[in-house]
């Protein structure tokens, strides 16, 4: 109740001042659209962003978003932002990849591991993947990590066998888990991430792969009955906006952005990472059996995402991009084998 009180006396005090910096429209706004719903920490910290940045700025730049996919999927919000309709958006590796393919080289099946190895790799080619969709033509405001994504299926998934058996759902247009599927010998059915949920519910697909914090947001967790134990990779994620928009704000109110956002999205990967493993214990809870896949049924699955990650080579990323992230993963590994050795009595 004191809560309630709380709210409504800052709704009261928010209209009561109604000449506010928020209040007031800005000098540049940027329209931004993202998948994720309000009420989310993503949203909440979205908006967060954007009374800091407008105070900041004294009002020369606001955001205003788009939320829970009203503006479409990824790759018709990319469209818009090439329309002048939209300026930004919160975007996956599949809408991501659309604009700097070789950020996909990230998301190759069985490369990342623990959330110390991905932020190592981000730390020595985050510069790196920013320049290049500066190149694309568009500035990175921050990185938000989706997290490590598991398959979700009607039936538990074990082996090759078992996964074969499943109508796996394929987002349109994403070509990595579409190469993942074909070296797998899977068939998948491909849809909009807007269809998923009815297509769950009416049987034409199966199976779905995503992070558990997506599984239980989108509810798809209330149509399946098994979750894979081992994450089949690790999505990435970001929020980008039009050079084109971003560069009518002074070079100094986009440093301030710069550093507000640095503090955003830092708190934002905390927060997706520990909402992530709630909803692992929220799957649990709500009945789903999370399904261990031995060693031999892992050898399988790990030669086939390699040779996934080959198919990318030449259409997402280099073969030399994808020997070095290979290269500074296991050069990572090494370094904390070594540091885990020294520490032991």
């Amino acid at each position: 109740m004191r809560m309630v009180r709380v709210v409504a006396t800052t709704v009261i005090l928010t209209l009561a001042l109604g000449g506010s910096v928020a209040a007031k429209k800005p000098k540049v706004l940027l329209k931004v659209a993202t998948l994720a719903p309000e009420g989310s920490t993503w949203m909440n910290l979205m908006h967060e962003l954007d009374d800091r940045v407008r105070e900041a700025t004294d009002n020369e730049i606001g955001f205003k978003f788009y939320a829970g996919g009203i503006q479409g999927d990824e790759r018709l919000v990319l469209r818009k932002m090439r329309s002048g309709q939209l300026h930004g958006g919160g975007f996956t590796g599949n809408g991501l990849g659309a604009v700097a393919p070789s950020l996909r080289v990230l998301e190759v099946p069985f490369l990342l591991e623990t959330e110390d190895e991905i932020d190592a790799m981000y730390e020595q080619f985050g510069s790196e993947f920013e320049r290049k969709l500066g190149d694309a033509g568009y500035a990175l405001l921050g990185w938000a990590e989706v997290g490590f994504i598991h398959l979700f299926t009607k039936k538990p998934v074990a082996d090759l066998a078992e996964l074969r058996s499943q109508k796996m759902w394929l987002w349109e247009g994403d070509p990595l888990p579409e190469a993942l599927f074909a070296e797998a010998g899977v068939a998948p059915v491909s849809l909009a991430i807007t269809d998923v949920y009815t297509s769950l519910q009416t049987g034409l697909i199966d199976g779905v792969y995503c992070s558990p914090y997506a599984a239980v947001v989108l509810q798809w967790h209330t149509q399946v009955a098994a979750m894979s134990e081992v994450p089949v990779t690790h999505a990435i994620g970001a929020v980008i906006v039009s050079k084109r928009a971003y560069e009518k704000v002074s070079p100094a109110s986009r440093e301030k952005v710069r550093e507000i956002a640095a503090d955003v999205f830092e708190r934002l990967k905390a927060a997706s990472r520990r909402e992530n493993r709630e909803a692992i214990l929220d799957i649990q809870k709500a009945g789903i059996a999370v399904v261990p896949i031995g060693e031999d049924a892992m050898s399988v699955f790990r030669r086939i995402g390699a040779a996934a990650a080959q198919r990318g080579v030449g259409s997402l990323y280099s073969q030399e991009e994808l020997d070095r992230i290979r290269a500074a993963v296991e050069e990572h590994r090494r370094q904390a084998a070594a540091t885990s050795m020294v520490g032991e009595p």
